[in-house]
C-alpha cells in the first residue's frame, strides 16, 4: 500500500456535501457515486449529468517549436490541428506500446494544451519533457492550475446557453474556446467520454465551486444531476470508448487496439515509435491481431476483466471491461478476440466465469450511439 496521501480535487467539499461516496482513483479521491449509478447514467442518456474530472492531468507546451515537439512525441499530426481545434491521439513507447491516449487542444498558434488520464500523467509530462530535448518548446506541468467540470447529456447546450454568451452552436465537436460561464473564465471544450453531446470546463481551481453551484442552478429544471465515476465507466463502456489499464497498455500497439488510425506515418519528420508502428501495420495486414468486440450476455451474470472469452472449449480472447447495462438493460463487455470469431453473430462464444461457459452474442461497437 501507497503511503502517499491522496489528492482532493478543488470540489472536494462540496461532494461530501452531496453524500457522495468517494473513492481512491489513481491517487485522488474521488466521488464514485452520489445516489443510484444507474439513475445518474440514465440522466446524462436522457437529461444531464455533471462530473468532476479535476483528475485529469493537463500539460501546456509553449513556445515557437510546440507543434513540431508534439509531432515528434505523440503518433498524430498535431501540427495541423487548427487553432481552436482539438484532436485525439496517443503517446508511445519507441516500441511502440501506448503509454497513454490523449486529448490535444491547439489553443494558439504556438500553444497547446495536452490532457493524459490521471493514472498516466506523470508519465506523459516525464516523456514530453524528456522528448522536448532540441526543440525551442517548454512542457509545463499545469495540473494544479486547472479543475475541469463537464456537463454531459442532450440537455446540456441549454443549460450551459443560460450561462455563456460563448458561440455553443458554433463550437464544433472536438472544438475548444475561450469564454465566460457564469461569470468564470473558462476554456470551453466539446469534447466528452460519455457517448452524448456535451462540454468540459477548464477553469482556475478557485472558481470551480462556484461554476459547479451555476451548473446545478441552471440544470435544475432540465433534470441535471451530480454524476460519480461508476456512471462515467458504463457511459463510456456502452459508447465504445477505450480506457487506459482495460482496452489500452503498453503491451498492445495503437494497431493492436484497432486504432491504427490515430497514426499518422504521412507527417513530416520522424516521431517516437515509427519504424516499430510500421512493423506493426505490417504484422496486422498480414496476421490480423484479436480484435475489440462487443459481447452482449443472454443470461443475467456480468462479465469482468480478465475473464477468458471460449468458443468450441477453446480460449479465443480476454474481456477487457465489463458492466451491466442500464440503456440496453444486460450484461455487456468489451473483449480482444481472435479475428476468426470477431464478426457480429458469430455463434458458440461464450465468457468463463467462475468454470461456467455463460452464452454471448459478438455485436458491433459501439453497443449505444446517441441520435444525432
Amino acid at each position: 500500500m501507497s503511503s502517499t496521501p491522496l489528492r482532493h480535487t478543488a470540489l472536494d467539499a462540496l461532494h461530501r456535501s452531496l453524500g457522495a461516496t468517494m473513492t481512491d482513483f489513481a491517487g485522488w479521491d474521488m466521488p464514485l457515486r452520489y445516489g443510484s449509478e444507474r439513475d445518474e447514467h440514465n440522466a446524462v442518456r436522457t437529461k444531464a449529468g455533471l462530473f468532476d474530472l479535476s483528475h485529469m492531468g493537463e500539460i501546456t507546451v509553449t513556445g515557437p517549436q510546440a507543434a513540431a515537439l508534439l509531432d515528434h512525441a505523440l503518433v498524430g499530426n498535431i501540427g495541423g490541428v487548427k487553432p481552436g481545434r482539438a484532436r485525439y491521439t496517443m503517446i508511445c513507447r519507441a516500441d511502440g506500446g501506448i503509454l497513454d491516449d490523449l486529448i490535444v487542444y491547439r489553443l494558439g498558434e504556438t500553444e497547446y494544451l495536452v490532457v493524459a488520464n490521471a493514472s498516466n500523467a506523470q508519465v506523459v509530462l516525464d516523456a514530453l519533457a524528456e522528448r522536448a530535448a532540441g526543440f525551442d518548446a517548454e512542457v509545463r506541468d499545469d495540473r494544479d492550475a486547472y479543475a475541469l467540470i463537464a456537463v454531459q447529456g442532450p440537455e446540456s447546450p441549454g443549460i450551459l446557453k443560460s450561462l455563456t454568451d460563448a458561440d455553443l452552436d458554433g463550437l464544433k465537436y472536438y472544438a475548444g474556446l475561450p469564454g465566460t460561464v457564469a461569470g468564470v473564465p473558462a476554456l470551453i471544450a466539446r469534447t466528452g467520454y460519455t457517448g452524448e453531446d456535451g462540454f468540459e470546463l477548464f477553469v482556475k481551481p478557485g472558481h470551480a465551486v462556484e461554476l459547479w453551484q451555476a451548473l446545478t442552478k441552471a440544470g435544475e429544471g432540465a433534470g441535471l444531476v451530480p454524476c460519480g465515476l461508476s456512471c462515467r465507466d458504463t457511459l463510456r463502456l456502452e459508447a465504445g470508448m477505450p480506457l487506459y489499464g482495460h482496452e489500452l497498455s503498453t503491451s498492445l500497439t495503437p494497431f493492436d487496439a484497432g486504432l491504427g488510425r490515430v497514426v499518422k506515418f504521412e507527417k513530416e519528420g520522424d516521431f517516437v515509435g515509427r519504424e516499430a508502428l510500421r512493423e506493426a501495420a505490417a504484422r496486422a495486414e498480414q496476421n490480423p491481431p484479436r480484435v475489440l468486440v462487443g459481447l452482449v450476455a443472454e443470461g443475467r451474470r456480468v462479465p469482468r476483466a480478465g475473464y477468458a472469452v471460449v468458443a468450441g472449449g477453446e480460449v479465443i480472447g480476454e474481456v477487457t471491461s465489463g458492466a451491466p447495462s442500464p440503456t440496453l438493460g444486460k450484461p455487456i463487455a468489451m473483449a480482444y478476440v481472435d479475428a476468426a470469431h470477431a464478426a457480429p453473430g458469430t455463434p458458440g462464444v461464450g465468457v468463463d466465469i467462475r468454470g461456467s461457459h455463460e452464452p454471448y452474442e459478438v455485436v458491433a461497437l459501439p453497443f449505444y450511439k446517441r441520435q444525432k
